[in-house]
């Protein structure tokens, strides 16, 4: 049988026979790696470790330790559920059941309403179907096989979504067991490997996220390949609901939602507060760096978004109007009015690189099934900016970029930052040879930055490559927040140039960047990172003055007034409630600093305080205190200090 050569990741190459298997390579390479082994990735494309390697190819083998790796593993996971549901209770339609970020979910159509005490009996079956070792088995059909086998089972949804497949497209099914699913896959190799599963919740959605079709039952679960990494993971899940920002929103009164605007976050003056320190220090941080900062408005009509290519590629996600009979759209990204405001002048190589930040307000359409909270809403705003730059310039500015964007996540505390380059995308515009440029300018810039990197093939911006930014946060999640694109097409389908050297108009590039990413989700990060108890600095009441007697008051009030007016956010409470339940009642609202006034401090012009993590202090004069807490808040500290 002959031979072919087989090229990993670091390099290294292979030779296997003809025919050999994924799995075969993966035993090659170490007993360890074949037992961890989920699924491989071929030339760039995900197979089962079941695949026949017929060709010199590159490789490398997926484990659950990779974000491919857990999504194979938690959409396994769900045909699993599936497969349990329909057994335990017949009748019950399947319908879709991806990996979410993290664990996974179903959603099903039965007549029979799941209930909490359902979830058990689930997970035992679960445990029962996973007992047997089934094999994931993948076979390709003909449309015509796969319509009349869930026509058979009477399922609706699935011959919904393959009447809709293109005419071309390759149909394939996986079974374990008596279970057949529609799916590309890939997965794992047998159900054995889903050891260790625990259902979370229950919810409705509607079918395709359509509230006039059905409403269908939603099951959620996470799992992994041991028990342990569960129990670690439900540790951690159940510290996630103490910190869940719904919760401190509602405790901090920092924002709301409204039936009147599903999806449309309401700022209340707490986390007004918080927003506007977000925005100042961003601002500054602009400023600091040689960027403009613009403004554009959030209605612009339809002519606009199809030069641009928003609408062609981006309709979907987007709301639309009608002004004097004229069609217009209500903005989903800042850059098209970005490049009209460049539009208005005449530019010159000299000028370049030219940056301008926009804190922009913008709206995209999300299906209601996946609202949550600040993290995915309809209207947010963006710490957008737009570089427009000279080809030879790319790599500076993305590399300034790059140390800016972990310069700002530091001083939020997130030094854990995992960085990923995403590749062009199916649908998008511009030639191969500006996506190759725009991708090897990202490449050698993160080369140059010293600091590694993974690649996310496929999952691009329609108009360009872009890096991405991904931060750990205090219970080890990690959140994508910023990213930095390369944009070729959108200046020249807009028509913008400036004049370079040899006295000729030529395209600028325009590089696309944002920090926080989204300001609500960012917030929405750092209250669960922070559990509420945020830094001085951005803590929207900084200070609360006690008083214990009738006779501490004066001496209290004085003090309360001079934090104010030294800029500081301070409250009294000079209520007639016991000092026990007045500092519980700030510690609950998560005041940083309690300052508690008795008669020995009124006497000495001296304060006494407790923080919200419950140390102690006291006998320090007014303006000891007041210079630490105008140093700390100067300082964005993320520590409380030692007064």
């Amino acid at each position: 049988m002959a031979a072919i050569d087989i090229t990993l990741p670091d390099g290294s190459v292979r030779a296997l026979d003809a025919g050999s298997t994924c799995y075969d390579l993966a035993k090659q390479l170490g007993r360890r790696l074949a037992e961890d082994a989920l699924a491989a990735e071929i030339d760039g494309k995900l197979c089962d470790l079941s695949h026949a390697l017929t060709a010199p190819a590159s490789a490398r083998i997926i484990t659950f330790d990779s974000p491919e790796g857990c999504e194979i593993f938690w959409h396994s996971s769900a045909h699993l559920m599936a497969e349990a549901v329909t057994r335990l209770f017949p009748g019950t339609k399947y319908t879709i059941g991806p990996a979410i970020e993290n664990g996974f979910y179903y959603d099903f159509d039965s007549e029979h309403g799941f209930t909490p005490e359902d979830l058990a009996l689930i997970e035992a079956e679960m445990a029962k179907i996973a007992g047997a070792k089934a094999a994931f088995v993948r076979s390709e059909v003909s449309r015509e096989e796969a319509l009349r086998l869930f026509e058979e089972r009477g399922n609706p949804y699935k011959t919904e979504i393959i009447g809709a497949l293109p005419d071309d497209a390759v149909i394939s099914l996986y079974r374990q067991g008596e279970f057949v699913d529609l799916c590309r896959g890939p997965h794992v190799p047998t159900t054995a490997c889903l050891k260790a599963v625990k259902l979370l919740s229950l919810a409705g959605a509607y079918w395709r996220g359509d509230h006039r079709n059905r409403m269908l039952q939603r099951i959620y679960g996470i799992s992994f390949p041991a028990k342990k990494m569960l129990d670690e993971w439900v540790a951690r899940f159940e510290e996630a609901k103490k910190r869940d920002h719904r919760k401190i929103g509602r405790e901090m009164d920092l924002f709301s939602f409204q039936e009147e605007g599903p999806g449309f976050p309401f700022w209340h003056p707490n986390g007004t507060i918080i927003f506007n320190a977000l925005v100042d220090y961003i601002r500054a941080q602009n400023t600091k760096r040689g960027y403009g900062e613009v403004r554009t408005p959030p209605i612009l009509n339809a002519a606009l978004w199809h030069k641009s290519g928003h609408w062609d590629n981006y309709h979907e996600n987007m709301y639309f109007t009608a002004i004097d009979d004229e069609e217009y759209a209500i903005k989903p990204m800042n850059c098209p009015g970005g490049l009209l405001i460049y539009k208005t002048g005449l530019h010159s190589y000299r000028e370049l690189p030219l940056k301008n930040a926009e804190l922009g307000l913008v709206h995209r359409h999300e299906l209601s099934g996946v609202l949550h909270g600040l993290f995915r809403v309809r209207s947010f705003t963006q710490d957008d900016a737009h570089i427009f730059c000279e080809p030879a310039q790319i790599r500076e500015q993305v590399l300034e970029t790059i140390r800016y964007t972990i310069e700002v996540y530091r001083d939020f505390g997130f030094e854990d930052i995992a960085i990923f380059i995403a590749t062009r995308p199916e649908k998008s515009m511009g030639s191969d040879e500006d996506w190759d440029l725009a991708t090897d300018a990202l490449t050698d810039a993160m080369t140059d930055s010293g600091m590694g990197y993974r690649l996310k093939k496929g999952e691009g911006a329609f108009y360009g490559p872009k890096i991405e930014f991904n931060i750990k946060d205090s219970l080890g999640r990690n959140w994508q927040c910023g990213t930095i694109q390369v944009d070729f097409s959108m200046p020249a389908r807009l028509g913008i140039a400036y004049r370079g050297r040899d006295g000729k108009d030529h395209v600028p590039v325009m590089i696309h960047r944002a920090i926080f990413g989204s300001l609500e989700r960012f917030i929405g990060i750092i209250t669960e990172h922070f559990a509420g108890k945020f830094p001085l600095w951005i803590a929207p009441v900084q200070a609360i003055v006690l008083s214990v007697s009738e006779a501490s008051v004066s001496w209290a009030d004085t003090f309360a007034a001079r934090l104010l007016l030294e800029g500081i956010r301070a409250e009294r409470d000079f209520s007639g409630e016991s000092l026990g339940n007045k500092i519980r009642l700030a510690r609950n609202r998560r005041i940083p600093y309690i300052f508690i006034i008795g008669d020995k401090e009124s006497e000495s012009s001296a304060v006494s305080w407790k923080t919200y993590f419950g140390d102690n202090g006291g006998g320090a004069q007014a303006d000891q205190v007041i210079s630490a807490l105008r140093q700390a808040v100067q300082n964005r500290s993320l520590n409380l200090l030692n007064i």
